[in-house]
């Protein structure tokens, strides 16, 4: 029977488990949600379902670059505490995801958890496996990897919080390391104007418009107003109009432009970028379990 996106989403709704193992069981029980979810119960995947609707925003971010500079990968995995993430067994099970990852020759999320690892499970039932052991919902939630035939990919780690790859045309291994430190301080979100969506400037003009028309100068003045903000802006958030974290009296363009080199391409990962989180009462929390005993 042929398992649809709907059928997996529809069981990941009602379990909370992940894509894979919902994929799995759906196959087993020849496409009938209800049976997936029985012998989900009964293989004991219920016990980390129960964990799976809980925030992770905590974790660690892994980077692995091969010995030719030409591949690296990039994780993040997710769990609930900041005691569980600074833990061994945590990032050494997120430094085996991006190992992996690297040599497994896989380009998405869904084929990473496929993978094997060395303990003979693959990535995604390791998952299961840790999450049981130490108590946490834990998730791994993004991972990419970046390769070229010519140039290089270099790569920063700031602690385990954030990690950048970036993708070099020419070979100059300090020229990446500093620009990979630069994007991590100063999150570009494209590499140049060229990238920005024109929905997203639409969008800017617009809020700009509405801010000067409160202004009361006249249209002609206006108009060279939005200009200017629309200038500003793009020069915000993409690289190559970013002034040098190392020197800011140029612009990464220029001096990517004085190197002789560009900038193909990147990839900016921040722990729990994104989610969420649960504002926690620790005295509350304490007396609810006082009084639920």
């Amino acid at each position: 029977m042929n398992i649809t996106a709907a059928m997996v989403k529809e069981l990941r709704e009602r379990t909370g488990s992940g894509m894979m193992e919902c994929k799995k069981a759906l196959v087993e029980a020849s496409g009938d949600v209800d049976t997936a979810i029985e012998n989900m119960r009964k293989t004991g995947l219920a016990k980390a379902d129960k964990k799976s609707g809980r925030t992770a925003a905590e974790g660690c971010i892994a980077v692995k670059i091969s010995a030719d500079g030409k591949t690296a990968a990039i994780v993040e995995v997710n769990c609930e505490t900041d005691f569980v993430a600074k833990g061994e067994e945590f990032e050494g099970f997120a430094d085996r995801i991006v190992e992996q990852g690297l040599k497994g020759n896989v380009n998405t999320l869904e084929e990473l958890l496929e993978q094997p690892l060395d303990s003979g499970g693959s990535i995604e039932e390791t998952r299961r496996t840790l999450v049981s052991k130490l108590g946490e919902n834990i998730n791994i939630r993004r991972f990419e990897r970046l390769t070229c035939d010519q140039g290089l990919v270099a790569a920063y780690l700031h602690g385990k919080g954030i990690g950048v790859l970036v993708q070099l045309t020419g070979d100059d291994a300090a020229l990446g390391k500093d620009l990979a430190m630069h994007i991590a301080a100063s999150k570009p979100v494209c590499v140049e104007e060229k990238n920005v969506p024109q929905e997203a400037i639409a969008k800017e003009k617009e809020i700009f418009a509405a801010q000067a028309a409160d202004s009361g100068k006249p249209p002609e003045i206006i108009e060279k107003m939005i200009a200017g903000r629309i200038r500003k802006y793009l020069e915000e958030i993409t690289l190559t109009g970013q002034p040098f974290i190392k020197d800011p009296d140029v612009k990464v363009g220029q001096l990517l432009k004085e190197k002789s080199n560009s900038v193909s391409g990147f990839c900016r990962f921040e722990v729990g970028e994104g989610i969420e989180k649960k504002e926690e009462n620790f005295l509350e929390e304490v007396m609810a379990q006082v009084k639920g005993t």
